[in-house]
């Protein structure tokens, strides 16, 4: 029929929920459907996700959506994927199950694995093929630990059944009924047994491992063809045509397709991004090489910084600590009080990402006095974000790197308060976009531009439209005077 709508389906599958987002050609957000899915702890540092769960609430949302297009007389063209990175899942070939939990990507377990795997100059040679650093946050060290750690796995490698993937590819096979095991070079390139200098798995990293290489996905580019998905799940057969890590997905739905352009992400951890080209700047203090998206064979490169605690804060302020009811709760708080009152949080609940990567680390609430409430320690948790922000932005500067302009997104820049303290902190401008869902955007740009709907990045780049900038308002005192706050919280959580 002429005249039908046209839709791109993106699925973002986050650390807390999963999304489903209709768009048009236009890039306009038409539809959205979401379902948060429970957080397992199951030991001090361990965070894990029930893989059948994310599942199950990625097919309603997904479901739903469709629907949607259906009720507006629209065709869906293609669908795109996002999702969290790192996290690791392992399944049996034959039976499609999991042989354990999803390990989250904020999961400490293999903390004292890593810090014995450094030695012998290892973390050069890491840092130098991989552009990361041996942490527990990356794929790698997770997935050696359940081939060691659950009983059942050993037979399934004996037998050649065993497959591994972070959260995309486990949703591309169960999409395609198996008929895909795939990932993206965004993706591959945070399980640590990446290479990203020849685009292929490592083999000196697997070997030292003891990761066999035919568990790993086949590794395509972030704009490709991922098979179909199946009539049985979606009644009608849609190509997937974009994959992309989460962070990297953000940066192309900010359009930070220029060397030097940086987006930072406020969601439950936060993330820096800067876009270096096809050049790899290798970091000396203690930034990410990744890959930014890589198109025609050809990757394109970015700085990360990882702050694991943002949003994050925000929620164990709602549901452990009960300070809040609800996560925006927190700007009519904050416009109440004056100053911080000299509380400082350092959110280390799962050890502290960048520049300090020091897994052991655990959080420190610090200059309580007893006329400090709620409202103070509210106060903490939001600025604590901005602080760590600083530390990441520091660390680009002392590397050489000074970006003049921020694009952000996430759930916490819609707290103007944050945005604001967040720009006077940085001493940077902050533009926020007009398009909240720039995580999903770009696994949609990634996934139209495979099939025509754009037909390259500077007309991808035409469609980013500003919501609000913030400008720097503080005088320098009393930005040095907070940070000097929150520099001796730094110390004493360093110190434990």
């Amino acid at each position: 029929m002429k005249n039908r709508k046209k839709f791109i389906v993106a699925i973002d599958q986050g650390t807390t929920s999963c999304r489903a987002i209709l768009f048009n050609t236009q890039c306009k957000s038409i539809f959205k459907s979401q379902l948060e899915f429970r957080q397992y702890f199951p030991k001090n540092g361990w965070v894990e996700h029930n893989p059948e769960e994310i599942w199950n609430k990625t097919k309603k949302v997904l479901k739903e959506v469709i629907n949607k297009s259906k009720r507006l007389k629209g065709d869906i063209l293609t669908i795109g994927i996002t999702n969290q990175r790192e996290t690791t899942i392992l399944w049996d070939r034959i039976s499609g199950k999991p042989v354990y939990n999803a390990i989250v990507w904020q999961d400490r377990r293999t903390a004292d694995f890593c810090m014995k795997y450094r030695s012998n100059k290892r973390e050069r040679l890491i840092n130098r093929k991989t552009g990361l650093l041996i942490d527990p946050y990356f794929s790698g060290t997770k997935i050696k630990w359940i081939i060691e750690s659950v009983p059942k796995v050993k037979k399934l490698l004996r037998k050649k059944q065993l497959l591994f993937g972070t959260i995309d590819t486990f949703l591309l096979w169960r999409l395609t009924r198996g008929r895909t095991h795939a990932t993206d070079a965004t993706n591959a390139s945070r399980t640590m047994l990446y290479n990203i200098n020849t685009n292929q798995w490592d083999k000196q990293i697997l070997k030292s491992l003891k990761i066999p290489s035919h568990i790993l996905p086949l590794i395509k580019n972030s704009s490709d063809n991922f098979g179909k998905t199946h009539r049985s799940i979606t009644g009608k057969s849609y190509p997937i045509t974009g994959v992309v890590g989460d962070q990297q997905a953000a940066t192309i739905g900010q359009c930070c397709f220029e060397k030097g352009s940086v987006k930072s992400t406020y969601g439950t951890g936060a993330f820096v991004i800067m876009n270096t080209g096809s050049k790899k700047i290798y970091s000396k203090n203690r930034l990410l090489t990744t890959v930014c998206y890589r198109l025609n064979d050809k990757s394109t490169y970015a700085l990360e910084g990882s702050i694991f605690i943002a949003g994050a804060g925000v929620q164990w302020a709602r549901d452990k600590m009960k300070l809040i009811k609800k996560a925006k709760d927190t700007e009519k708080v904050i416009k109440s009080l004056k100053s911080n009152n000299g509380v400082y949080l350092v959110p280390a609940f799962v050890g502290l990402g960048a520049p300090y990567w020091d897994s052991k680390a655990r959080g420190v609430l610090s200059g309580l006095t007893r006329n400090t409430g709620p409202k103070e320690i509210i106060r903490a948790i939001i600025e604590s974000t901005a602080y760590q922000s600083h530390d990441l932005f520091e660390a680009m500067k002392k590397d050489g790197l000074k970006p003049k302009i921020i694009k952000v997104d996430g759930g916490m820049v819609k707290n103007n308060w944050f945005s604001q303290f967040l720009s006077d902190i940085l001493n940077i401008k902050i533009y926020r976009s007009k398009i909240d869902e720039t995580t999903a955007l770009g696994a949609a740009f990634m996934a139209g531009l495979q099939i025509g709907v754009f037909k390259s990045l500077s007309n991808i780049s035409r469609r980013w439209k500003l919501n609000r900038k913030f400008i720097p308002k503080i005088k320098n005192s009393e930005r040095l005077n907070l940070l000097k706050g929150w520099s001796q919280a730094m110390r004493r959580t360093l110190i434990q």
